[in-house]
């Protein structure tokens, strides 16, 4: 956002300029006087000057001056009561980018603004943000949430194997990746670049069924057909017909339930528990797991014929620490989207704090970056965030410059990651709920790490 400075003694005119340029989304200062001005200037990152001439202290011919001196790259457009010729010309001369004497008209000033280099590098800089940046339209993003961006050529890769899946409306695409890496986004995001998108998008967490409610919950049951089934009711087939179905967690379906599933999934019919007739149905079938699944199937863990089903189309997103780029671009995106959120003035984060974020191991990959960011904000009391601000980084991260002056000391992630287990155990007492959520797991997630470190 282009921040604008407007420096004019009279408080109606400043009172006018910029109730208009905030209607327009600029962010805008005002000062009465040059010392005030100075002041502004010193602290804030202005992008443009909106300069009268006469002014107490010292006229503005010699505000432009010292502008020119201390801050050559800032725009300067000059106003006056008096049309005054030889003080245009020396505008001019000083480097004003253009001139306007009063009364004139907002929108023209509006227009000036607009032609200013520095409004046209701006809004080219904008530009070239969302191209590189956004990697899904803008419609998704509203659908989705912006959570799905960054540089790499790792999430470009994600985001172009979901547009080639596109047309492809009936084909089952199975999605790999650890905890938090947006496993739930790019299902979505498939699903709305679809034909399906104005049906329904049906998340179902397969950790979660009971063996003995597999059945009723994926294909239904009639009332009556056992004890408590009181009325009829549709499976998740049923309820996401001509929609998509996303099963997440696969990996931890048990055997016994997988083969109920295949059978389904070939036949493209269910039936209720209690009926004898058989219901055809249109989903599309999304899969997600964060364990390998071949490693399941020669485990004897996961049915071959099933991960064939399932694994028509693969995407692979990786884990966070693979893709370090992208550490910046969701930083200033969650940072930003926070300070809106809350109403809070944090603007910036301290290139040191940044630099150790990018060398954290993040086992909870975005959503334990997302936390960070969130509670980092919510403590905040200035306008940029400092290491004080992230209290669960243990010990913190080591930054890139220390990693640079030992170039012979490789850094141990599964250590780092271990430790950050264990601190986060420590600080909710051993309650592995509450230690989970601090790091942005699920608590399956968290109890596989703990046997994978043996922690008890």
């Amino acid at each position: 956002m282009m921040q604008i400075l407007i420096v004019d003694d009279e408080a109606g005119i400043r009172a006018e300029l910029t109730e208009f340029l905030c209607e327009h989304d600029f962010e805008v200062y005002a000062a009465a006087t040059p010392s005030e001005a100075f002041e502004q200037l010193e602290r804030r990152e202005i992008d443009l000057v909106i300069l009268d001439i006469r002014l107490p202290q010292m006229d503005g011919l010699e505000v432009l001056r010292r502008i020119r001196d201390a801050w050559p790259a800032l725009e300067v457009i000059m106003i006056t009561g008096h049309g005054d010729q030889e003080n245009i010309l020396q505008s001019m001369r000083l480097g004003a980018f253009d001139f306007f004497i009063k009364p004139f008209r907002v929108a023209d000033i509006h227009h000036a603004i607009q032609r200013t280099s520095r409004f046209i590098e701006l809004h080219q800089r904008l530009h070239d943000v969302e191209r590189t940046y956004s990697l899904i339209n803008h419609e998704l993003q509203a659908r989705i949430g912006a959570d799905l961006i960054g540089r790499s050529n790792a999430i470009h890769q994600v985001i172009e194997q979901m547009h080639q899946i596109t047309g492809a409306d009936d084909t089952p695409v199975l999605i790999t990746g650890e905890t938090g890496t947006g496993k739930e986004l790019v299902a979505r995001g498939i699903h709305y670049l679809s034909s399906r998108r104005e049906r329904y998008f049906y998340p179902v967490n397969c950790s979660a069924i009971p063996e003995s409610l597999f059945e009723s919950e994926f294909f239904g049951h009639r009332k009556g057909a056992f004890t408590g089934a009181l009325e009829d009711k549709a499976g998740w087939f049923e309820v996401a017909h001509r929609g998509t179905l996303f099963l997440d967690e696969i990996g931890d379906m048990p055997p016994a339930l997988q083969s109920k599933l295949l059978r389904v999934l070939e036949d493209r019919m269910v039936r209720r528990i209690g009926s004898t007739r058989e219901v055809p149905f249109d989903t599309r079938v999304i899969s997600a797991t964060n364990q390998n699944v071949e490693a399941l199937v020669a485990d004897k863990k996961f049915r071959l014929d099933l991960y064939h089903r399932l694994n028509t189309f693969h995407i692979h997103i990786p884990p966070l620490r693979e893709r370090p780029e992208d550490i910046p671009v969701l930083v200033e995106h969650f940072l930003t989207d926070f300070a809106r959120k809350l109403r809070k003035p944090v603007q910036a984060i301290a290139e040191d704090v940044l630099d150790a974020l990018c060398a954290y191991p993040f086992a909870g990959n975005v959503r334990e970056l997302r936390n960070l960011v969130e509670r980092a904000v919510i403590i905040c009391e200035g306008d940029t965030l400092n290491r004080r601000h992230f209290p669960d980084m243990p010990g913190g991260a080591p930054s890139v410059a220390a990693t640079a002056e030992a170039p012979n000391e490789t850094l141990d992630l599964t250590k780092i990651e271990r430790q950050t287990i264990l601190k986060a155990l420590r600080r909710t007492d051993g309650n592995k709920a509450q230690a989970a959520e601090l790091l942005g797991l699920s608590w399956n997630a968290l109890d596989r790490r703990m046997k994978k470190y043996e922690l008890s």
